[in-house]
Order: structure tokens, then sequence, then C-alpha cells
């Protein structure tokens, strides 16, 4: 079907869509392999039948490739390293600045990839590396999508196309990518942790090179942010610490010029002053001369002092004085001239003791959304259950596990105004905004404080609410202390609702949900349980409603299933309870969670090959069904357990159970396991993770094979 603009009729359809160069209408194809995403266009568009259908038509759930201009970029081809930043003008330095955003805009558009952030830490990052002799001096980025810019100036131009893909560059620092990456970041929170030990570092080793942290207004919500500062302050290391406050509203627009300019009329006066030899030799001379005149005298001008930072910068920066660190800002983050001049002082001076830099920038800085594609959603990027074919104008709209996790904790806690939401980690994911507009008193989001979050929860089970406890498997980590002790210890019903569990895609092992299995099933009093599709997850939310005298965890992963209608309010399962799916005599597949999926997959490819599988849906690793494990073990000859998770989790449990039971004494049964390898699976799509990881429903089946002796047919489903 062709698509047309309502202004000068120019037709896109078929494998490829050219951007139209006329009306400065700018009409969009997006392509997903040879289907087309969406287009996009100022004017109404419309078909060849003549129906109309608006300003952006919706193709295909997936973006992989879009065609229109690319902008010039004379001066960033001629840079390779940072070092050929050191030569440029105030003014180039502002060019290049513009061109880089102009090339993270253009690639990052092109795969619909999360990017925003990265477009508020530009300057910052031609700033940083204009001034400091990296990778000498030491540059730690704690929220990967703000290092775009510094991957650019690091020399992995060339490579930026393969963000976050197969075999291409990491979405965030890494140690084992560049020598300028000083230490990776995934989780965040963790840059000032690490700089303060490389600092302690270099004055043992009795070195000068700088050590500059970037921290952004996210991480600050987490505790070890604090904890790093106090330490600096204690220890009082020369360091530089970057607070990079990105706000979603633009900077200030002058009147005079009409560009965006500092934050006030005096706050890039009032930092270079701030910043300056004088200023910090005058303030800590003051500090001397204060104490020899006397405790009581040098206690008041300290309180003199603070008050006047207090009138320098924000509200709040007198916090990080007491923390031991040297404030100074605001500064317009966007602003070259203030960035390398303040830069430029403190690295020329011997510093006395960690300082504080607050810059200020703007999230989407320069981008025009009615001008490019929408960034893709996590949301996006999963395991589809089914299929169906696309034609323009007519998409079937998809859901995630997420959704569905959501509308069934709304039915639920329309019925039970105990029931509350605890959310914590990477910001609130889109579904629970329907929970939180609908209960906004019974609704806790408290950013990147997982270890607050997971005490809170436990609090409010105290007080007879019934929490859940909402955070993404990799983020839980963090508060696995807090888990045992606080949680699982006094047997308090937390309800853990485990997001993003198993494969993560595009983000990679930071973010991989592979150890939540392992982690929770060894707590003596936690039910452990996970949905193999969106019906199971509905049942879960109820069965764990019900649950009052123990914990309770279920996991489940990120992704789209395509959009059914079910039951908001989910059927009670028996705890410890699994199910055959179906039955066969030759081999017995366990599956625990969404892998229940993949071995339905096998099962077909196994059929064609007169191969009989029992499928069994376990649903618990613990309590295991151990009547339905004595079953299998009864009727077949080999158990092969299937799980998203590593060494540890489901199969650990099944196989500890079968050799307690007695039931592999006697040499009739053999088992297998099918899990993640012992190794970090980098970043790619969750497909490609699934082959690497050995995991697919071809793998499987492959698996079954070999553990039958049919190894030249299982070799052959592997090529």
């Amino acid at each position: 079907m062709a698509v047309s603009c309502s202004r000068c009729a120019i037709t896109g359809g078929g494998l490829r869509f050219e951007r139209a160069k006329c009306c400065k209408h700018e009409l969009f194809g997006v392509l997903q392999g040879s289907n087309l995403e969406f287009l996009q266009c100022k004017y109404p568009l419309f078909t060849s039948s003549s129906r109309v259908l608006g300003h952006k038509v919706n193709v295909f759930p997936g973006i992989r490739d879009c065609f229109w201009e690319k902008h010039s970029t004379p001066l960033l081809d001629t840079i390779n390293s940072p070092q050929d930043l050191k030569n440029l003008s105030i003014k180039e330095l502002r060019q290049l600045a513009d061109e880089i955003r102009s090339e993270i805009i253009f690639l990052m558009s092109r795969a619909c990839a999360p990017f925003r952030g990265s477009l508020a830490s530009v300057e910052l990052a031609v700033a940083l590396h204009f001034v400091l002799n990296a990778p000498i001096d030491k540059i730690l980025w704690d929220f990967g999508e703000h290092s775009y810019a510094h991957k650019i100036l690091t020399g992995r131009r060339s490579k930026f196309h393969t963000l976050r893909q197969k075999d291409g560059i990491s979405g965030y620092t890494s140690r084992m990518e560049s020598k300028y990456d000083a230490f990776g970041s995934g989780h965040g929170c963790n840059s000032i942790s690490a700089g303060l030990g490389m600092a302690v570092a270099r004055d043992i080793d009795g070195k000068k090179n700088q050590v500059v942290t970037v921290i952004s207004k996210w991480t600050t919500m987490a505790g070890q942010v604090y904890e790093a500062m106090n330490n600096a302050g204690y220890l009082d290391c020369n360091m530089i610490v970057i607070l990079n406050e990105s706000r979603l509203s633009p900077l200030p627009i002058s009147e005079e010029t009409g560009s965006q300019t500092s934050l006030n009329p005096i706050s890039s006066t009032l930092t270079k002053i701030q910043s300056s030899k004088s200023f910090r030799r005058l303030r800590e001379a003051a500090k001397g001369v204060t104490k020899w005149m006397g405790k009581e005298v040098h206690e008041i001008a300290a309180k003199v002092d603070e008050y006047a930072r207090g009138l320098v910068g924000p509200a709040g920066a007198t916090l990080f004085e007491e923390l031991g660190m040297y404030y100074i800002g605001p500064i317009d983050g966007h602003n070259i001239d203030d960035m390398v001049s303040v830069l430029s002082e403190l690295a020329s001076m011997d510093l006395t003791g960690p300082v504080l830099v607050h810059v200020v920038t703007e999230v989407g800085r320069g981008l025009k959304m009615d001008s490019i594609c929408e960034e893709k959603n996590d949301k996006n990027e999963g395991r589809a259950t089914n299929s169906k074919d696309y034609s323009f104008g007519d998409t079937s709209p998809s859901k995630t596990y997420n959704d569905y996790f959501a509308d069934a904790l709304v039915a639920e806690a329309e019925l039970d105004p105990r029931i509350v939401v605890v959310t914590a980690g990477m910001g609130v994911d889109l579904s629970l905004g329907i929970f939180q507009q609908k209960f906004p008193e019974r609704f806790f989001d408290l950013g990147m404080a997982e270890q607050h979050a997971v005490t809170f929860a436990a609090g409010m089970c105290c007080g007879d609410l019934k929490p859940f406890c909402v955070i993404p498997s990799t983020f839980l980590q963090r508060a696995y202390d807090q888990v045992i002790e606080d949680v699982d210890l006094q047997s308090l019903p937390v309800r853990f609702a485990i997001t993003n569990a198993g494969l993560a895609g595009p983000n990679g092992p930071a973010l991989c949900g592979a150890f939540d299995i392992a982690f929770t099933s060894c707590l003596p009093n936690m039910i452990v349980m996970a949905p193999s599709d969106e019906d199971e997850l509905v049942n879960m939310v109820a069965t764990a409603v019900s649950i009052n005298d123990r914990p309770v965890c279920f996991r489940f992963p990120r992704g789209t299933v395509f959009a059914k209608e079910l039951p908001l309010l989910g059927t009670l399962l028996e705890i410890g309870k699994g199910d055959i799916l179906t039955k066969g005599k030759d081999v017995a597949l366990l599956a625990y969670g969404v892998t229940v999926q993949s071995c339905i997959i096998a099962h077909s490819v196994l059929s064609r090959l007169g191969v009989n599988v029992t499928i069994a849906n376990m649903r618990f690793c613990k309590p295991l069904d151990i009547e339905l494990i004595r079953m299998l073990c009864r009727e077949h000859s080999y158990i092969i357990t299937v799980e998203e998770g590593t060494i540890g989790g489901f199969g650990t449990h099944v196989s500890q159970f079968m050799a307690l039971d007695g039931l592999l004494d006697e040499g009739t049964v053999k088992w297998r396991p099918i899990l993640l390898p012992d190794k970090y699976i980098q970043h790619a799509s969750v497909k490609e993770q699934f082959d690497v990881a050995g995991i697919s429903g071809h793998h499987i089946a492959a698996t079954t094979l070999c553990l039958l002796g049919r190894n030249r047919e299982a070799l052959s489903l592997m090529r």
C-alpha cells in the first residue's frame, strides 16, 4: 500500500522510503528489516484509497533503520582522540558540540533508542576533554547515556552506530572497551566511590593526575553517593565531582540575543569567583586566621561562611559543604566559555580537598521531536508470543508484561484498600502510572533507593498493609541484605514483583536480571514463583495478595506480547504446584517461567523428528512440586530443567531434591540443566542473547537430541 503527503503527493511504500525534499515537510520512512515501521509528516498523510491517516502512521512495532539527511560535521571529522581538541578555540569548541549533538541525534534516531539524556552532557564532555589530559586524568561517568559524547570524542565515533547491538559498543562506559573509560557504569551511583578510590591510590603513589566524576541528579537519590561524599570530605582527598542536573524544561532565553543563556544574570560571574585561585586561597587563609583566634571566633566565622555560600549557591548547596565538598555553581552546562573557565581554574590549582561543581543542563537539548522518530521504549524490546501481519494504518496494540501486571494490581487494589505499591530503581515504569493516577496516596516512588524501599515495605507490613515492592531484578541486588534481614528473617509478607527479569537485550550485562532466582530461592521463608505467560502473571498477582504469613516474589521479563483480553482478577494458584502442558514418553522438560514458551517451540521441532516430549510448567521454584517431579522421574528416563537464570536457581533445587530423594540412585534417570552460562552475556537483541546463552527453542531441542544420542540431528538444528 502506498502512503502520500497531502501537500505534495510524494509517495512512499514497499521496501525503501526516502525522505521527501519539498515543502519542508520532512516525510520519513522507518524500516524494520523489510517492513516499514511508520511514516511521519508535517502535513496529513493519506493512502492510495484517499483515506486520511493523520500526521503519523504506525506500521511495525520494531524499528531498525530510517532515512533522512545527515548534517555535515567538518570539525568533528577531524577529531580522532581528545588530543585533537587541544588547539581548538572556544568558538570551534561550540561548533564541535553542535556537530556532536547532530551526530548523536542522527545516529540514535535511526535506532530510535533512548538518547535525550545524552544531549544534556555534550558541552560538558567537550569541556572536560579540552581541559583535562585523558586517559592520564581519570573521567568517570555514572550514567551510561550521559557518556555518549565522551565515546564519540574518544575514538569510537566509527562504531557509534553499533551502540547496544551485538558485537557493537556498549551503552555504558566499559574498561574493556576503551582506555578512556576509567570505570564501568551500569547501575549508577558508583562513580564518586570509585573516583575516591582512584584519588587515594594516586596520592599513595605520589602522582598528580586529576580525578573527575560526573554524577546525574537521578543517582543522587542513592545512599552510596552521600556515603562517598562524606568519606571524601573526611579524607580531604583532591577530586572533582560534577553534578549534572538535567532539567526537562529549557534554560532561560536572553531577550537581547534570543539564545539560551546562563541560569541568572550573576550566576556566571559568581561561579568564576568561586572557582578562582585567589578566592579559594583567601577562603583557606581566613579559615586559618580564625582558627588561630580561638574556637569561638572560628565557629562564628564558619557560620558566616556557610550563610554566604548559601546566598551564592542554590538551596541545598550547604549540604555538600557540610559533607566536606567545596561547592561551585550552579553553572549553565551548555555554556562552553563558563565550563572551560571553571574547569581550567580547578585543574591548574593545587586543590585542598574535594570540589563539587553543579551544572544545570537541558534534557533533549537541540532535539526537535516533530522532525524525528520517537525513542523506542524498553517495552518494545522483548519476546512476542504470537505473530500478526501488519499494514499501514492498521496496527494491533501490543502490551507488556508490566502492563498486565499493573492492570491486575489496580483491579486487586480496587477491592482491597490495604494494597500499596513501593517502587525503586531507574524511575517508574510507564505501566505503573495507571496505579499512581488511580491511587496516588498508595503509590510510593523512591527512585534509586532500593535498600530503603525494601525496609520501607517491611514497615508497611507491620502496619497491616499489603505492599507490592516493584523493583527490577538487577536493582534488587543492591537491597539483598534488607531482603534477608528485614523481610525474610522476620517472615514479613512483602510481595516482591521482580521486573525486567532475565536477559536485558541492548542493555547488556549491566541490567541483566540473571541472578534473582538463585538469590531469592535460597531464603528459608520466601515463596518463589514465575509465570509462563501473561495469563499466569495475573494469577500470581492474585495469589500474592492472598499470602499474609511470609514473603513472596515473582519475576517477569521486559518486552511485549500482543494484546489480548484477560480477566483483571486472577485465579488463586495452589502454592508449590505445577502443571503438565503436554504429555510424552521420551523426555520431560521441566520449565520455569517464560522458558515454557521456548519449550513449546522445542516440542514442535522434536515432534517432527519423532520425539515425544512432556512439558511441565513448574510455576514454583520454592516450594517445588515434589510429587510432580517424582511422577516425571518414574515415567521418563530423561529429565531436563529449563530456566532463564544462573547456577543455583531452579535446576539446582530440582537436582538437589532428586539426589536427596534417591531418584538418581539407580541410574535409570538422567538429568541435564539448561540455564544461562556462567558468563556475562553482552548486549544484543534478546533473540540473539537467547542463542548465545543456548536457551532458545532450537537449543532446547538440540540438547534433547544429544541426550538421546542423536548428535548429528542436534548439530543440524544449530546450523
